[in-house]
């Protein structure tokens, strides 16, 4: 295990926050689990699906370490190749997806039966893919005109592709695009028309759904079906409305487990929401957390993603490259923002948006593109890493050069001529003085050379 360790390249801080989150799901997800074992199999047992869960979960860490030690410079060509594929996977899941919960966000994996979020995907790849488009450009100088089509035509064309299924998704991902551009120098002129456009669109897309929705209300297309979902969460967010249906029964008992949950908490395993509230593993578990540990479990884990975002913050500032910054912003903070929105809704503080807890929250394709997400982040830490220890050893070599120097120097005067030694060796021993070394010492001062691996 400390072998295991101390071959962990990176930030430290980041592998430890990931692990310390990835423990801690173990305990709400096999109490939470208990609604949909009594659902699916009538027994409660929770069992296989806390198994079910360490997989995803050992898996996920498996994915990281492979994605780690992948330069993440070649990332920059993978996300141009990656992205007109990612919208295959997401043509076909708008509409030859798998449903679940009323919407078609997922396609079932051939052979293994497994359920794929493809949206998840997409969110790196455009992710990347704007962080290679922001650093080009801050070397080469870029129109506007030709960032509509270069930067902003890819981007619309994934979210086009998710928002009629997954509008939260949707409008994370576009929030993220639109700091990541931000923080990689892009007008605030042009960012601001952006948005603008955005919305427009976005507008459009509603009163269309609309108008075909009245003209035509029994066989309303596929793209336009969950329009009237969003217009019913927003509108029972607001007028805070108990008595309808799915949402707000959601809502109503994630507030009933956080009032129970008090200050300590009912204790591990002593959720009683758990078993009313249907997204309990997931999209709510931040609810069950907050019933069983308390308050102080609620700020813990916030805690962990805020420190998962100091690090993040970190790792940005010390990167060397434009890419490699943009690339730690782009894949971090939406992790950690997805986090927040979460939270916000199980406390009724946003509406009922359908994002998990990342690394918390039972589900496959979530930690897994999570794990992903980090795994890049660090292979761009580790490169740093590797830069600073190659430094350290260019000093070292410099400092044993220099000592070769001065001692030669000083044999070379001690049989030529005495007198100049006498002038020379004050020089020699305030360069000795000055470099933290002395000539009397008896190692080898070429091994900082020849050890260099």
């Amino acid at each position: 295990m400390k072998k295991l360790l101390n071959s962990l390249k990176g930030d430290k801080g980041i592998w430890s926050f990931m692990a310390l989150l990835a423990m801690f799901s173990f305990m709400p997800v096999f109490s939470a689990s208990s609604n949909l074992a009594y659902m699916n199999h009538g027994s409660g047992n929770t069992l296989g699906y806390l198994l079910k869960h360490a997989i995803h979960i050992i898996f996920g860490f498996f994915i990281l370490y492979n994605v780690q030690k992948v330069p993440y410079h070649y990332f920059r060509g993978i996300s141009r190749i990656a992205l007109p594929v990612v919208w295959l996977l997401l043509a076909y899941t708008l509409f030859f997806g798998v449903e679940q919960g009323s919407a078609t966000r997922w396609i079932q994996v051939p052979f293994v039966g497994i359920s794929f979020q493809t949206s998840a995907l997409a969110s790196i790849v455009l992710m990347i893919f704007v962080a290679r488009y922001l650093s080009k450009s801050q070397t080469e100088p870029v129109s506007f005109k030709s960032s509509l089509i270069d930067l902003w035509l890819p981007v619309g064309i994934t979210l086009i592709l998710i928002l009629p299924n997954n509008f939260s998704t949707a409008a994370l991902i576009f929030s993220m695009v639109l700091m990541l551009t931000f923080v990689g120098n892009y007008s605030i002129k042009h960012i601001s028309y952006i948005l603008g456009i955005g919305l427009s669109l976005f507008a459009f897309f509603i009163i269309v759904a609309k108008v075909v929705e009245k003209t035509n209300p029994e066989n309303t297309p596929k793209v336009f079906a969950r329009v009237k979902t969003w217009e019913n969460r927003v509108e029972n967010f607001l007028k805070d409305n108990p008595d309808s249906a799915d949402d707000d029964y959601q809502i109503e008992k994630a507030k009933t487990a956080i009032a129970s949950g008090g200050v300590y908490g009912l204790g591990p395993g002593k959720s009683v929401q758990k078993n009313f509230l249907p997204q309990s593993s997931s999209d709510f578990i931040f609810a069950i957390i907050v019933e069983e540990y308390g308050m102080i479990g609620g700020f813990g884990v916030m805690i962990l993603y805020l420190l998962l975002f100091f690090r993040f913050v970190i790792a940005a500032h010390k990167a060397n490259s434009p890419f490699g910054k943009l690339l730690v912003v782009g894949l971090g903070f939406p992790i950690i923002f997805q986090a927040l929105i979460n939270m916000g809704v199980a406390v009724q503080l946003l509406p009922v948006t359908g994002q998990t807890l990342p690394l918390i929250s039972s589900g496959g394709s979530s930690i897994w593109m999570t794990c992903i997400a980090i795994g890049i982040i660090i292979s761009v830490t580790k490169k740093e890493e590797e830069i600073a220890q190659e430094l350290e050893e260019k000093e070292q070599r410099n400092i044993a050069l220099q000592k070769l120097i001065d001692k030669q120097l000083l044999e070379d005067a001690e049989g030529e001529n005495p007198d100049e030694l006498e002038n020379l060796q004050p020089a020699i021993a305030n360069s000795v003085a000055n470099t933290n070394y002395s000539i009397t010492d008896m190692a080898n001062p070429m091994d900082a050379v020849r050890n260099k691996k």
